[in-house]
C-alpha cells in the first residue's frame, strides 16, 4: 500500500539553569516530551472497513509502536477523510496538532492516538471501541433507552463537550452513533474534532462544506454558516438535543426526510423535533431550549449538566414528579419575551452599568425604570432569580429590580445591540448584532459572510440602526447590486418588503405581502441590513407615494381599490340617473297639467287640438297648419 510519512515538527530545546546550592549553577538542556501526533502510516495496517460517514471511511488498524524500551501493537480505529487538496492539507494537519494537545486532558472524550495520510487520504487515528448508544438502541426492544440511562449517558457526554467547548472547540456532529461505550458501559464522545479540522477547508461536495454535519441532527445555522450563521457553542446544544429525544422514542428526527424536506422543515419552517411526553419537567423544559431557532436563546451545556444531574433523583408519583434538586432550572419571565437560557448568560456584579432591558423586536419606545443605573448590591444569585439594588441618577434611594429587567452596559454597549465596523471589510457585512462584550471592552458579533463569531474589541464599533420584525424595508437607492436577491416592482423600482425574521448575525429574512405568489415562487428573501432602509408612512414624500406603501401591505389593497372605485362609480351612475329619472317625471307631469288647461279653453275642438312642442316637431306640425 502506498504511503505518505508526514513529518513531525520539531520541538525547539531550550536550556536553563539548575539551581543546587549557591556556588554551584548546573545547565540543563530540556525538550517538551509530549508526544507527536504525527504517525508513520508504515505502523499502520488497515485491516477492513467497519463504517462509513459524511466525512469519509472508517477502518479497523493495528498499530505498531516500538522503541528502545517496548514493542505492542493497539487495536484502532482509523477515520479516512475524503480527499481534500494539496494546498490544504497542511492546513489541516495543522490544526489536528493543535486540536491533539487541547485534547489530552480531556476526559470522557475519546482518546487520539494521532494523524497520518494514507494514499493521499487524511487518516485520524483513535482508540477504537467495541460499540456506541446507537448500537445498543438497535439490540433494545423499541429502540430507546430508558429515562436513568439516558441522563447517566447525557451527563458524562455533555461534560465532555462543555470541556472542549471551554478549549474553543466545536463538535457539530453530535449523535447517538457517535456517542462510543467503553468497557464499563460509559459513554465516551467519538468524532471529535473532524468537522472541527474540516472547518472553512474547500471540500469535494459543495453540500458538505455548507452543513459540516448530519442533516438529521443539524442546527438551523449550520445549513448556510455565512448567511444564516454564525456557529457557536449554542449549535451544539440543537444537535445534543436531537440526540436525546432519539435516545428516549428510538426514532431518529426527521426520520424518512430527505435532506431538501429536512431543510426545509428546519430552515424554511422553523419546525422543531418531537419532544416525548411524559418527562420531568426540567428536562423537558431544557430539551425545549436545545431547539430554538435563536442559538442566542438555548441553553449551555453546563446548563445542560445541571438539569440532568438534578433530574437523576426524579421520581414519578400520583401524575406528578418529584425528588428534583434544589433550583433545577429557572421560572419562566413573564413579560420578557426572553428565554430562561438567554437571560442567565448576562451576569451582573456590583459596580456594573446597567439599564432597562427592552422587550425584543419592540421598535416602540419603552417606558424604562432605568435608563442608566450602577448596581450597588446583590441578593441570591445575581445569575438565576434573584433582585439587585440599582442606583439611578435623580432618586435617592437604590431601586430593587428582578435580575430578568436589566441588562449589563460596557462601554456604551449592551449584548443584542446593532453595531457597525468603523473599518469595513468587504469580505462580510460591516452591520452586525453583538452576542457578548466583556467588561475589558472584547466583543462577539454576528456578521453576514462571517462563519463564526467576530471577535474584537469595543472600539472598533459604533452603534448603527437597528432594525426590528415588522418593518418595512427596501434596497438604498445607491445599491445597484445588493449581496441577496431583491425583487423589482412593473417599472424596474426595488420591490418593498416588511421584515420577518433577524437571524443571529443581523441578516434580515424579508416577504412581500405585496406580492401574489403562485405555486413554488420565493415567498421570501435575505437582506443584508448594511443595504437596505427602513419604508413608511412618514418618509413617503406626496399622496401618490404613501399609497403606493399602502400597496405594500397586502397584494389585495390594489384589487380592493379598484373593486371600490368600479363600486362606487356604479352606486354614484345609478343614484344620477334616478335622480335625473324623477326630475323628468316632474316635469312631463307639469306639462300634461298645462296642457289640459288650454283645452278646456278651447272648447274641446278637434282640429285644433294641442300637442307638446316636442310631438309637433316629431309629427310635422308647424303653427301656420292650425
Amino acid at each position: 500500500m502506498a504511503s505518505k510519512v508526514v513529518p513531525a515538527q520539531p520541538v525547539t530545546p531550550f536550556e536553563f539553569e539548575l539551581y543546587e546550592d549557591p556556588d554551584h549553577l548546573r545547565t540543563v538542556v530540556a525538550s517538551s516530551s509530549q508526544p507527536s501526533p504525527r504517525i508513520d502510516p508504515a505502523k499502520l495496517k488497515l485491516r477492513h472497513r467497519i463504517g462509513r460517514g459524511p466525512f469519509g471511511d472508517v477502518w479497523l488498524a493495528t498499530h505498531h509502536q516500538s522503541t528502545e524500551d517496548y514493542d505492542e501493537c493497539h487495536e484502532v480505529a482509523v477515520k479516512m477523510l475524503h480527499p481534500i487538496k494539496e494546498e490544504h492539507m497542511r492546513v489541516v494537519l495543522d490544526k489536528f496538532d493543535n486540536l491533539f494537545s487541547k485534547c489530552q486532558s480531556i476526559e470522557n472524550v475519546c482518546f487520539l492516538h494521532g494523524i497520518s495520510v494514507i494514499n493521499g487520504k487524511i487518516c485520524i487515528v483513535m482508540k477504537f471501541y467495541e460499540g456506541s448508544v446507537g448500537d445498543k438502541m438497535a439490540r433494545l426492544k423499541g429502540g430507546k433507552l430508558s429515562l436513568p440511562d439516558v441522563l447517566r449517558y447525557g451527563i458524562v457526554l455533555a461534560q465532555g463537550i462543555a470541556q472542549l467547548h471551554a478549549k474553543e472547540i466545536l463538535v457539530f456532529n453530535l449523535k447517538p452513533c457517535s456517542f462510543l461505550l467503553n468497557e464499563n458501559d460509559q459513554a465516551v464522545l467519538g468524532d471529535v474534532g473532524i468537522p472541527f479540522l474540516l472547518f472553512g477547508i474547500p471540500l469535494p461536495s459543495a453540500d458538505m462544506s455548507r452543513r459540516l454535519g448530519t442533516p438529521n441532527y443539524m442546527a438551523p445555522e449550520q445549513w448556510q454558516l455565512e448567511i444564516r450563521g454564525p456557529v457557536s457553542f449554542e449549535t451544539d446544544s440543537w444537535g445534543f438535543g436531537c440526540s436525546v429525544v432519539e435516545m428516549l422514542t428510538g426514532v431518529q428526527p426527521w426520520r424518512g426526510k430527505s435532506v431538501e424536506e429536512i431543510y426545509d422543515s428546519v430552515v424554511r419552517k422553523q419546525e422543531k423535533p418531537r419532544i416525548p411526553e411524559g418527562l420531568p419537567p426540567p428536562v423537558e423544559n431544557v430539551l425545549l431550549g436545545c431547539f430554538e431557532y435563536d442559538l442566542r436563546s438555548r441553553p449551555l451545556m453546563t446548563d445542560i449538566v445541571r438539569v440532568f444531574k438534578s433530574s437523576q433523583n426524579a421520581v414519578f408519583v400520583d401524575g406528578g414528579w418529584t425528588g428534583f434538586g434544589s433550583r433545577t432550572t429557572l421560572e419562566k419571565f413573564s413579560g420578557t419575551g426572553y428565554t430562561e437560557w438567554f437571560l442567565s448568560k448576562d451576569h451582573l456584579q456590583v459596580g456594573d452599568m446597567v439599564r432597562s432591558r427592552r422587550p425584543p423586536n419592540s421598535c416602540k419606545p419603552e417606558n424604562m425604570d432605568v435608563p442608566e443605573g450602577t448596581v450597588v448590591g446583590l441578593e441570591r444569585d445575581p445569575d438565576r432569580d434573584g433582585f439587585v439594588l440599582v442606583r439611578v441618577h435623580g432618586i435617592h434611594d437604590p431601586l430593587r429590580l428582578p435580575v430578568s429587567t436589566l441588562e449589563r452596559v460596557t462601554f456604551g454597549l449592551a449584548a443584542g445591540d446593532w453595531v457597525h465596523l468603523k473599518e469595513e471589510d468587504r469580505r462580510h457585512s460591516p452591520v452586525g448584532i453583538l452576542h457578548s462584550i466583556k467588561r475589558d471592552g472584547s466583543v462577539a458579533v454576528g456578521f453576514i459572510g462571517v462563519e463564526t463569531l467576530w471577535k474584537g474589541n469595543s472600539s472598533e464599533l459604533q452603534m448603527a440602526e437597528p432594525y426590528f420584525v415588522g418593518q418595512f424595508v427596501r434596497p438604498r437607492a445607491n445599491v445597484l447590486s445588493p449581496r441577496f436577491e431583491w425583487p423589482r416592482k412593473t417599472g424596474g423600482a426595488w420591490a418593498t418588503g416588511r421584515i420577518w425574521w433577524i437571524l443571529p448575525n443581523g441578516c434580515l429574512i424579508v416577504k412581500f405581502p405585496g406580492r401574489l405568489t403562485i405555486g413554488q415562487e420565493n415567498s421570501s428573501f435575505l437582506a443584508d441590513p448594511a443595504e437596505v432602509e427602513v419604508v413608511s408612512f412618514n418618509s413617503c414624500p406626496g399622496v401618490v407615494k404613501k399609497y403606493q406603501h399602502f400597496e405594500d401591505f397586502h397584494w389585495a389593497v390594489r384589487p380592493l381599490v379598484i373593486a371600490l372605485g368600479i363600486f362606487t362609480a356604479m352606486k354614484v351612475g345609478f343614484f344620477v340617473g334616478k335622480k335625473i329619472g324623477r326630475s323628468n317625471k316632474r316635469q312631463g307631469s307639469a306639462v300634461q297639467s298645462n296642457g289640459q288647461h288650454v283645452d278646456d279653453q278651447t272648447g274641446g275642438n278637434g282640429s285644433n287640438q294641442w300637442f307638446p312642442p316636442s310631438v309637433k316637431n316629431i309629427l310635422g306640425v308647424s303653427p301656420a297648419a292650425r
